[in-house]
């Protein structure tokens, strides 16, 4: 199912990268995801009024791929990543989370007890594939958006050490947790390094992320955050730029007050868009930093998406796009993965408005 234009998938996103006016505004799917039995209902759904599967539905208008090198490192534990996290399947009704159980530092006391870690290697991962798989992801729809990675220094920090004991490490005794903030970013500043290097420009955005704020604000003090967190995107980001790359950052929640500091430690995407959560106007985001930064997602999955109507849904996508498309800089996408429960028709409705709705000119 193709939809007829001039651009490309990545000529769209780059042209929109760039505050330059595109035919329509790209979508892509960031941080997200359908989950069951939703996607079942609306890939049923499509093959009968449609003559298409969902997989193919998506792939004929999202403009973002992703990429990422394979794992190849020791053979891992069920349900156990590679940093030595396990994760257990929760139900809640028809659908399903994977929530943690086991966090391998949590017992830590010492720097001496962190060191005995087993921390993840780089040389874990095979890099060459990349350019084959690149090429593949082009030849299949024509040239898309490339994104790789997931750098989230904070968050895989504390998958390792609890969440509650690392925002108390944080308030008391910050030296252990620092520790473990100083392993994981100086894996991720390699990790990314050697995926640049190895898709030799074939990959335009490094995505990255670190949930820093709730329903109502910060996660933890803004100066918490500048002193702690910051420090260890900076260089990474800094070093996606150098390789030739663009940094899309993903948070959730409650954010506005750290947006500068965001923009400062080097990121040029600012991802997810909770305009539900307190203080979250996507008119103050353009107006204020708009020339600094460029925005994807921004669709409710907490409200409009699951509890509204469809003509609501296709206003708030109508809305999004008018005022965050204006002059480029916005990618439309749902802020987080569609739930279980969420009506065909406005899941229907977001995707075929974001395609006949033209963007708005200066």
């Amino acid at each position: 199912m193709e939809h007829e234009s001039q651009l490309s998938s990545r000529e769209r996103v780059l042209l929109a990268l760039a505050h330059r006016d595109t035919d329509r505004v790209p979508i892509a799917m960031v941080c997200s995801g359908i989950n069951q039995p939703t996607w079942g209902m609306l890939d049923e759904y499509l093959k009968r009024e449609r003559g298409c599967d969902l997989r193919s539905w998506l792939d004929s208008m999202l403009d973002i791929r992703a990429v990422a090198p394979r794992y190849v490192g020791p053979p891992l534990k069920p349900d156990t990543d590679f940093w030595g996290v396990r994760r257990k399947r929760v139900q809640f009704g028809d659908g399903s989370y994977n929530e943690i159980d086991h966090y391998p530092l949590a017992a830590a006391t010492t720097i001496d007890d962190l060191k005995r870690h087993t921390w993840p290697r780089t040389d874990w991962f095979d890099y060459e594939m990349l350019p084959e798989e690149i090429d593949r992801l082009h030849r299949d729809g024509g040239p898309r958006a490339i994104m790789a990675l997931n750098c989230n220094v904070f968050e895989s920090s504390w998958y390792m050490r609890g969440f509650e004991q690392a925002l108390m490490d944080l308030a008391v005794e910050a030296e252990l947790f620092d520790f473990i903030l100083g392993k994981v970013a100086d894996f991720f500043l390699e990790h990314a390094r050697r995926t640049l290097e190895a898709a030799r420009g074939g990959i335009d955005l490094i995505f990255t992320a670190d949930d820093i704020g709730h329903q109502g604000g910060l996660l933890m003090s803004l100066d918490m955050w500048e002193k702690h967190i910051k420090p260890h995107h900076a260089p990474i980001n800094r070093q996606i730029h150098e390789l030739g790359a663009r940094v899309i950052y993903h948070t959730d929640g409650a954010v506005m007050d750290a947006v500068p500091g965001l923009i400062d430690m080097g990121i040029d995407v600012l991802q997810a868009l909770q305009f539900d959560a307190a203080g979250m106007d996507p008119r103050r985001l353009k107006e204020t930093y708009g020339r600094q930064l460029c925005f994807e997602g921004g669709v409710s999955v907490q409200k409009t998406l699951p509890f509204g109507t469809a003509d609501e849904v296709r206003a708030e996508v109508q809305n999004l796009i008018t005022i965050l498309g204006r002059q480029g800089g916005y990618i439309l996408g749902p802020s987080h993965v569609i739930q279980a429960g969420t009506p065909v028709e406005n899941i229907l409705a977001m995707f075929d408005t974001a395609l006949g709705f033209a963007s708005p000119k200066p």
